[in-house]
Parts: structure tokens; C-alpha cells; sequence
């Protein structure tokens, strides 16, 4: 695309000799800000770079790379910047497929400004995801929970967050050419997205212009993979708990947002950092518990010492003993190999000041909010299904922000096989004597007594529930499921029985899609073979790097090596989807009169 649609060159960039301007979308901004730097612009020839919508002075003779999302106020800008002859020529990729209309309202556009010439290409480029690891991406579609699970949303709206989330992950797809085998829960968003993905597919392998070869990137044999499409309320609890681990904490405590994140430097003032594939200590103990990290600075700390102290030590000569030439040839060595060392050097100690200021920032967090103590609370809570009165309201009137409070609670509520009312009662007493909102709480209390209503009524009486109560297929679905000794996700779970391929109680029902079968013989699992090397997981309404961390364990523990992509309609903190449940709780009338809850 930098290279205005050309081969690149064997070196993998652009032709630097055409210099050009890029010019993008707030969207198309945020594809771009994990992938590529500044630096690396230059390197494919990019000399100046603007968002679409700010006011831009002509630049003669140069042309310009645009990168947009396909809607009616980006082609009008695009229009408009023709008809003014802002550069020389306009090389246009479109995030997504341009609708036909939008084609047409860009051509007549450019036509009665008589500025179409200036059109060098248009391109749909299918990146309307953000690749923020190899194994992990978004579709970055905000609030998509609120929408989805909405009382008041009509079907018009619901079908329009689907095609959303069809196009977002048609565009996955595209770019690992390959057409997975689809399994999904029935009811819900999950089979609506499953379904109408299918068809997505089935149409496009009609065209003759087809986007999908057998030999995708992704494809390590001839096997297809499978793509596991799940709702968030298959397990809610983990898109609320607190988690100890280093990834996690460093996202849900510190912001972490499109691999970067700022916090307080050693010597006051913010300091911005970069955390992702390039930075070795993140990527090998991101998975660690946050004492485990700290050890493991400590030893690359020590171990930087001793090499930089063997450095010294070979190239310091003889202590001061009187140069006489013979060593000379010896010395030159050990100097040439210090020299070489000290860009690799240089480059570790950066990464261990990183990571120490990063855990220094941390540790001051988990030790004011005690956040080692909810995340081990919560996880026993999820593991016992109980806990004991005293405690639990300890927690409520302890340390901790207001949000860690009603998370605490949601999780108390969620992991309750039955509801003890004197119990919630108390809590509820708790949250608003620290002035928390308890929408959020009463929303998913509503649910888990619907939830429960729903299971214990027959067909006949199901009409008595509220229609909308049918879109909250289970939101504490598997509750029992989680009670196991080591507690393993369930979606983790799910995942690896459905690459297994194996008959399991627990996916039996599991709806099948393969659109390169006849429509006839999908839906049943006749077909199937297992076990798959290889696996697209999606989370439909926000997914966490808890879930990414857990997908990622059961694939090292895995032989054969399998591989697996975690992908979600967004990445959410704890706060952020909290957010989301207390908008759905003033939405059904929840709203509380005590003060909002404070970050």
C-alpha cells in the first residue's frame, strides 16, 4: 500500500525515491499505530502524514496514499480534496469493501469537478481489524456488549452490529486467506455472527475474483482451522475479576492501549512506552504472576552487571603494567568485541529500566488498592462458589477504588450458585455505604435471577418472561462448570474440546458451519474432522488479555505444538466493561442515586 500498490523491493520497503503523503482516518490510525512507526514510514518514502479530516495546505507534484474507512464523509473529503488538486495523484485503499453507491458517488464526484484523473487506484484493502500481537487482534467496535445485550435495541439494530462484526471478521479472514470450518453456541450473538458469516463466505466463493486460495499464510498443512465463535456471557466473571499476572495487571491497572501505555517516570513526569513482539522481557513473562516478574528483573539486572563487568574486565589490559606492544593484537580483539556488544547491551538495559519502572508503578498500585488480595479472593470465590459472610464484607469496607469494590461484588454474585437475598442485601448495604453505583450490580442480579427463572421454566411459560430476556442466553452459564480444582477458563475449555473434534458433552450441541459444504449438510457435526492444529477463537462483546494469556497456556501444554489467534470485538479493562454492565442497569431502570463510580 506504501508503495503505492507496486511490489515492494527486495529489501521489503517501499520505492524511497517516491516521496509521498499518507492520509487516514481516526480508525485507520489506530490499524496503523501497533504496526509501523515514524521511522519506518520514512523508510518506504512517507515524508508527511495527516488524518483526513484536518484542514491540509496543496503539496504539488506528490502523491498522496489514502487509507479510510469506506463511509459517505471520508469520499466526500477525498472529493473535495481532488476538485482542490491538494497533490498529484491519489492512490485510495479502502479499510473494508466499498459499497457500490459510495464507488459511484466517488466518481461522479471526482467527474463534475473534473478531477477524476487524479484517481490513480482504488483498493479494498480487508484490514478493518487491529493486529495489536501475532495471535491477537480487535475489531475495535466500542460498546458492542451494551448494544448487543440492549432491552431496547430493535432488530434493525442488532442486524446492523452483526454486519459489523461479519465485516471486521471477513477482513481476518481475507488477510489469512483461508475459509475455517465455524462452531458456535446456539441462540445468541454467536450464532447470528456464525450464520451470517457463512453466508458472507458462501457468496464470495461464488465471485469469480475470490479472495481465498487452499494455501493461506496461516494454513501449516492442509487442514483447515477453525474459527470458535463465542458471547461474552458464556463467562462473564473473567471480563470483571482482577488478575495477578503481569500482561493483565500492566492492561487493567496502567491503561495498556494499542501496545503502548504512559505512567509516572523515576525522576517525575510521564514517561510513554511500547510493550510489544519487539520487546523480549514482555513477550517471555507476560504470562507471570507479578511477584514471579520482579524475580526475573532482579536476575536480568544481575546478569547485565556481570557481562557489562566482563566488558571492562577484557578490554582494561594489564592493571596499569607497562604497554609493550606484544599484547597488541589481543587487546584490538577484545576491544572490537566490546564494541560490538555495547549496542546489545545498551538495548537490555532500556528494556530492564522499562520493566522496572513499569513494576515499580504496579507494585505501588497493588499495594494501596491490595489488589494481590482480590485477585486471590475472587479466584477462590469462583472455585468454592462461596464465601465466607465476614470476609466478604471485609473486602467491601477495605482498601481499594470503588470499581475494584463492585467488581468484587459481581464476582461474589456470579460465582453464587444460589442467591442468599439477606447476603446480597448486605453487600448492597457495603457498596452504597462507599458511595458506589450499584447499577452495574443490580443489572447482572436481574440477570442471574432471569437466568435461573429461565432454566427451571418449561416451554409453555417461557412467554411470561420478557421477550429481551431471550438475548441473555446464560449469563452465568457454566457457573458449575468453573468449580474445578485448578479452574480452567471455560472458554479455554471449550476450545481445546472443539480442537479435539472428539464427541464431549459439552459441545454437543455446538452448531457446525463450513461454507465450502453444501448448505444441506451444515449444522451437524457428521463431517468434522479433528483434532485441528490450528484455531481462531472470537469473543463477541469484549475480551481481555486474561482470556489471550489462557488460550496461549493451553497451546504451550499442548503436543502436537497447535496454534491459536485470540480475537475480540474490543479489548476491555475490568472498569471499561463495568462501565458497559452500568449503562445496561440505567437502561432497565437501575440508576442510583449515590455517586458514579470513581477509576
Amino acid at each position: 500500500m506504501l508503495n503505492l500498490n507496486q511490489p515492494l523491493n527486495a529489501t521489503g520497503t517501499a520505492n524511497e525515491e517516491v516521496y509521498k503523503i499518507l492520509i487516514y482516518d481516526k480508525f485507520c490510525q489506530n490499524i496503523l499505530s501497533p504496526l509501523i512507526r515514524v521511522k519506518d514510514l520514512r523508510k518506504h518514502g512517507v515524508t508527511l502524514y495527516f488524518l483526513i479530516d484536518k484542514d491540509r495546505k496543496p503539496v504539488l507534484d506528490v502523491p498522496a496514499v489514502y487509507f479510510v474507512q469506506a463511509n459517505q464523509s471520508n469520499v466526500q473529503r477525498i472529493i473535495a480534496d481532488a476538485s482542490r488538486s491538494l497533490y498529484d495523484s491519489f492512490h485510495l485503499n479502502f479499510s473494508s469493501s466499498i459499497p457500490r453507491p459510495l464507488l459511484e458517488d466517488l466518481a461522479s464526484g471526482t467527474l463534475s469537478s473534473d478531477s477524476i484523473q487524479r484517481i490513480a487506484k482504488v483498493h479494498d484493502q480487508y484490514l478493518e481489524f487491529v493486529t495489536l500481537e501475532d495471535n491477537l487482534f480487535s475489531l475495535a467496535q466500542k460498546s458492542s456488549y451494551v448494544q448487543l445485550n440492549d432491552p431496547s435495541a430493535g432488530d434493525r439494530e442488532i442486524e446492523e452490529i452483526v454486519e459489523r462484526i461479519v465485516t471486521g471478521l471477513f477482513s481476518v479472514l481475507a488477510t489469512l486467506a483461508v475459509v475455517p470450518i465455524i462452531r458456535c453456541p446456539r441462540g445468541g450473538p454467536a450464532e447470528m455472527v456464525a450464520s451470517a458469516l457463512d453466508q458472507r463466505l458462501r457468496d464470495h466463493l461464488l465471485s469469480k475474483n475470490n479472495l481465498f486460495t487452499e494455501g493461506g499464510s496461516f494454513v501449516s498443512s492442509f487442514q483447515r482451522p477453525i474459527l470458535c465463535i463465542f458471547d461474552r456471557n458464556l463467562e462473564l466473571s473473567v471480563a470483571v475479576e482482577h488478575d495477578f499476572r503481569y500482561r493483565p495487571l500492566v492492561h487493567d491497572v496502567l491503561g495498556l492501549r494499542l501496545n503502548r501505555l504512559s505512567v509516572q517516570g523515576e525522576k517525575g513526569g510521564m514517561k510513554s512506552y511500547e510493550l510489544d513482539s519487539s520487546d523480549p522481557f514482555w513477550v517471555a513473562n507476560g504470562l507471570l504472576e507479578f511477584p514471579e516478574v520482579a524475580v526475573e528483573i532482579e536476575t536480568q539486572l544481575n546478569k547485565y552487571k556481570k557481562d557489562v563487568d566482563e566488558v571492562n574486565r577484557r578490554t582494561a589490559g594489564n592493571d596499569g603494567a607497562e604497554f609493550d606492544g606484544t599484547d597488541l593484537m589481543g587487546n584490538t580483539k577484545h576491544l572490537m568485541n566490546a564494541v560490538n556488544s555495547l549496542p546489545e547491551l545498551t538495548e537490555r538495559k532500556q528494556v530492564i529500566d522499562k520493566h522496572t519502572n513499569i513494576a515499580t508503578v504496579l507494585l505501588s498500585e497493588i499495594k494501596e488498592r491490595s489488589l494481590d488480595s482480590y485477585a486471590k479472593k475472587e479466584n477462590d470465590m469462583l472455585i468454592k462458589g462461596a464465601i465466607d459472610r465476614n470476609e466478604l464484607l471485609g473486602v467491601l469496607r477495605g482498601k481499594g477504588t470503588k470499581m475494584d469494590k463492585l467488581r468484587f461484588a459481581i464476582v461474589y454474585l456470579i460465582s453464587s450458585e444460589s442467591i442468599n437475598q439477606s447476603e446480597v442485601e448486605s453487600v448492597e448495604a457495603a457498596l452504597k455505604e462507599s458511595e458506589v453505583d450499584t447499577s452495574a450490580f443490580q443489572y447482572v442480579k436481574k440477570m442471574k435471577s432471569l437466568n435461573v427463572s429461565m432454566a427451571s421454566a418449561n416451554s409453555a411459560s417461557r412467554n411470561n418472561i420478557v421477550d429481551w430476556a431471550e438475548k441473555i442466553y446464560a449469563v452465568t452459564a457454566g457457573v458449575k462448570n468453573l468449580l474445578s480444582s485448578d479452574r480452567q477458563l471455560a472458554l479455554t475449555r471449550t476450545v481445546e474440546a472443539l480442537m479435539e473434534g472428539k464427541p464431549n458433552p459439552e459441545i454437543d450441541n455446538y452448531l457446525v458451519f463450513d461454507p465450502r459444504s453444501p448448505k444441506s449438510s451444515s449444522g451437524s457435526g457428521s463431517h468434522l474432522k479433528g483434532p485441528f492444529k490450528e484455531a481462531i477463537v472470537f469473543m463477541i462483546g469484549g475480551g481481555n488479555y486474561v482470556e489471550y494469556g489462557s488460550l496461549q497456556e493451553l497451546v504451550q501444554r499442548q503436543q502436537p505444538v497447535r496454534h491459536v489467534v485470540y480475537g475480540t470485538t474490543e479489548i476491555l479493562t475490568g472498569v471499561e466493561f463495568i462501565e458497559q454492565l452500568t449503562q445496561l442497569g440505567n437502561k432497565m431502570g437501575f440508576g442510583s442515586s449515590t455517586a458514579a463510580p470513581s477509576h
